[in-house]
């Protein structure tokens, strides 16, 4: 009886390699979910702590409150239009390129044990709203100083539901068009910062110059100990920004942590090394800082598909073209753009998307760009950067535009501005502990 109770539980046991095997639902791996889950605390931390600290310190002292309370605002509404509306857009269910469908409304059809790859579908919305909000607390950067808070309100709602969301939905939705004509955007060029710079400079060019612009003020920040912070605390968000953009903790996701940080290290010793021997003949901190920014916007689409070396000629090159943007480019088109959202996000978005498709290493996640053999990625690129550009640029406007309608105008007066947003318009005054 023994033998045949044996005899029975193996061929139980080898059922399933004989193809009985009922099918299972998808389970979570609780390693990717982990990870997952820090790299949205850390994604979440970019915006309300890291980019507030960077701007408000590069700000001029009577706008502090109101530059750090724009990017603040804007991670509110920001969260809030994503589980409403955003999320549906961008990765409902629809085989249309252009638009998600709006089955998920409010989140509704996700039940809290839905599965999206090995991580939960709920904190997936989650860490992609963390893009949604710090895409569209960038463009604040390019009207501070100048723009009424109410027109920055109605525009930051819009711009998430009818830009963002779109863009997102064609390069990272399974149906959108751009993934289809084989865009490769890792973690967000073309749809954070290319997106975000282009709108910046519409909306600058539309608000006009501020008043003291061109006065030695307009560009003596309240705060380097502070902007210093900030891009450091973006730094370090900034790992669960490529990092997480794997959804996994796997060899993708180490290999993106590393050329993130090298592309940030090399962006920041670029605009330093420029600064120290042109035109300044000093070496800033702002400079290093703002470099590295540069080198992690440019390593941004690439993280997922780069080598260590692409890594370090994007870093270099990324940091240089940053420089030029903010130093000369601005000067050549005569906008005014506060805190240099087109020059660092949009001019090294654009190119970090172009460089993908020339470093582009198969060897890291099976995509080839131009110096692997394959020259039509970056026609690839170019167009994925095109489109953007043109959408981006005319529907900012368009929705700017609204937004001015709805408020009786964007502009604050001159008075206003000439005091300084904080007193004037807040009614509250900023203070810089570490000055």
């Amino acid at each position: 009886m023994k033998k045949r109770g044996l005899f029975f539980t193996l061929i139980l046991l080898t059922l399933p390699l004989l193809g009985f095997s009922q099918e299972t639902e998808p389970a979570i791996n609780t390693g990717d979910t982990a990870w997952m889950l820090i790299a949205t605390a850390l994604v979440a931390l970019m915006t309300p702590a890291g980019l507030t600290l960077f701007y408000g310190g590069l700000t001029q002292r009577k706008s502090v409150l109101n530059t750090i309370g724009m990017s603040y605002t804007a991670f509110c509404t920001a969260s809030i239009v994503w589980v409403v509306i955003g999320y549906s857009i961008a990765f409902g269910g629809s085989n249309d390129p252009y638009f998600g469908s709006l089955e998920f409304l409010l989140l509704q059809n996700i039940p809290i044990d839905s599965v999206s790859g090995t991580i939960p579908t709920l904190l997936f919305v989650m860490f992609q709203g963390t893009f949604a909000a710090i895409a569209v607390a960038l463009v604040s950067g390019s009207i501070i100083e100048r723009v009424k808070y109410s027109t920055w309100f109605i525009f930051s709602i819009l711009w998430v539901i009818l830009v963002y969301s779109p863009v997102a939905h064609w390069v990272w939705s399974e149906s959108g068009f751009l993934l289809q004509h084989g865009d490769l955007d890792f973690a967000g060029g073309t749809v954070i910062h290319i997106n975000a710079g282009i709108a910046g400079l519409v909306l600058a060019y539309m608000l006009g110059k501020r008043v003291d612009h061109e006065k030695p003020t307009a560009a003596k920040p309240s705060s380097i100990k502070l902007m210093v912070l900030g891009s450091s605390l973006l730094w370090f968000g900034w790992f669960g920004f490529n990092g997480g953009s794997e959804l996994a903790a796997d060899f993708i996701t180490a290999n993106a942590l590393l050329v993130t940080n090298v592309a940030a290290a090399a962006g920041g010793l670029s605009w330093l090394l420029i600064e120290w021997n042109t035109v300044h003949k000093k070496p800033t901190l702002i400079g290093s800082a703002s470099g590295v920014v540069s080198g992690l916007v440019g390593i941004t689409p690439a993280a997922g598909f780069v080598d260590v070396t692409g890594a370090l000629v994007i870093g270099i090159l990324s940091g240089a073209i940053g420089y030029f943007g903010v130093v000369k480019l601005k000067k050549i088109l005569g906008y005014d753009d506060t805190l240099d959202v087109f020059g660092i996000h949009g001019l090294v978005g654009i190119f970090g998307a172009i460089a993908t498709g020339i470093f582009a290493n198969p060897e890291i996640n099976g995509a080839a760009g131009l110096l692997y053999g394959n020259p039509g990625q970056v026609v690839t690129q170019f167009y994925g950067v095109s489109v953007t550009i043109i959408f981006s640029g005319i529907a900012s406007a368009i929705l700017f535009k609204v937004a001015t309608l709805l408020t009786g105008g964007s502009r604050v007066t001159k008075k206003v501005e000439e005091e300084g947003m904080d007193l004037a318009y807040h009614g509250e005054a900023g203070f810089n502990i570490l000055d």
